[in-house]
C-alpha cells in the first residue's frame, strides 16, 4: 500500500482503534491547503473559494460510486460545482472557515426550495477549516435525498434601503438532518476510511428511491432516534414523539403504525438492529 502524507492533530492522542480506522483502509488526503493556487487573487474570499476548491478536486472521491477523482465544472456553473464522471453524480461546495456551524447562509430562498425538489439536484459538501493554519478540520458530504424543505430556513427579506430591497435569502439548517445523512471524510481533523464513507452511503441509498412522503417519514424517524441518548431504545421510547410526527404529517392519522413501518424499514437496510420485544439499538 502506498502511504502519501499522514495528518494527525497536534495535541492529539493516537489511540490503537483511531490508528487502526486511519490505516484500516486508507484515505490519500492532505489536511493542508495548496495555497500556490491562489496567486494572483487579492480577494479573501475569491482566495477561499480557489483554495478549497482545488482541494477538493485534489483529495476528493465520489462517495456514490468510489471513484477516485471529481471533475471541476467551470467557474459559477448553474449546475454544481463538481461531477462524477463514472456515475454522474453531482456535488455542489460549501466552505467556511472557523468551527463547523449547524446553519449555513445559502442564496435565494425559493430558488433553493425549487432546486432541493428537481430532479439534478447536487449532492452537498461541507468544508471548514483553519485560515490560520491553511488546513482542513472537517469535510463532509450530505446526499440530496436528505434534502426537504424543512432542512431549508427562510430569512428575513432585505430592507427598503439594501440595494436588493424585499430579497429573500436562505440558511442550510444542518441540524435538521439526521447524523446518518451527515457522512464524513474528515471529522475534527480524523480521517475517515474510504470504506466506512461508501458503507454509509450505501446504507442510505434507499432514500433516493422513495416518493417524497415517505422519504420524509424515514428522514423525521431517524431524526427522532437521534434525540434519544442511548444506542439502546425501545418502541415505547419513540412513541413519546407522536405528537412532533403529528404535526410533521398532519393529515396521517396512524402515527404509530406509521413509526413502526419506517423502524421495519431502518432495520431492514442496516441502520437499526431488532433485538425482539420492541427494542432496538443504533448501527
Amino acid at each position: 500500500m502506498n502511504f502519501s502524507y499522514c495528518y494527525f492533530p497536534r495535541n492529539t492522542p493516537i489511540g490503537h482503534s483511531r490508528f487502526m480506522n486511519l490505516f484500516g483502509y486508507f484515505i490519500q488526503m492532505d489536511p493542508r491547503f495548496d495555497i500556490s493556487h491562489a496567486s494572483g487573487y487579492t480577494s479573501n474570499s475569491q482566495i477561499a473559494r480557489v483554495i478549497t476548491e482545488s482541494w477538493v478536486k485534489t483529495n476528493a472521491f465520489c462517495p456514490s460510486c468510489g471513484n477516485d477523482k471529481l471533475t471541476q465544472f467551470t467557474n459559477n456553473s448553474p449546475v454544481a460545482d463538481f461531477l462524477c464522471t463514472s456515475c454522474e453524480s453531482e456535488y455542489e461546495l460549501k466552505s467556511k472557515s472557523g468551527a463547523l456551524s449547524q446553519r449555513i447562509v445559502d442564496g435565494a430562498y425559493q430558488s433553493m426550495i425549487k432546486r432541493i425538489n428537481a430532479e439534478n439536484n447536487p449532492h452537498f459538501f461541507f468544508l471548514n477549516y483553519s485560515s490560520m493554519n491553511k488546513t482542513v478540520l472537517n469535510f463532509l458530504v450530505i446526499p440530496k435525498h436528505y434534502f426537504v424543505d424543512d432542512i431549508i430556513e427562510k430569512r428575513k427579506p432585505l430592507s427598503d434601503i439594501a440595494r436588493r430591497a424585499g430579497w429573500i435569502g436562505c440558511n442550510i439548517l444542518l441540524n435538521n438532518i439526521p447524523s446518518s445523512g451527515k457522512i464524513y471524510f474528515v471529522q475534527n481533523g480524523i480521517f475517515k476510511t474510504k470504506k466506512s464513507v461508501l458503507d454509509t452511503w450505501s446504507k442510505t441509498a434507499f432514500l433516493a428511491n422513495q416518493k417524497k412522503d415517505n422519504r420524509g417519514w424515514a428522514i423525521e424517524v431517524m431524526k427522532v432516534i437521534d434525540k434519544i441518548p442511548t444506542k439502546d431504545f425501545s418502541l415505547s421510547e419513540i412513541y413519546k414523539f407522536e405528537k412532533y410526527l403529528k404535526g410533521k404529517f398532519p393529515n396521517n392519522n396512524w402515527i404509530k403504525d406509521k413509526i413502526r413501518q419506517q423502524l421495519q424499514v431502518l432495520r431492514d437496510k442496516g441502520i437499526l438492529e431488532f433485538k425482539g420485544s420492541g427494542k432496538y439499538k443504533k448501527i
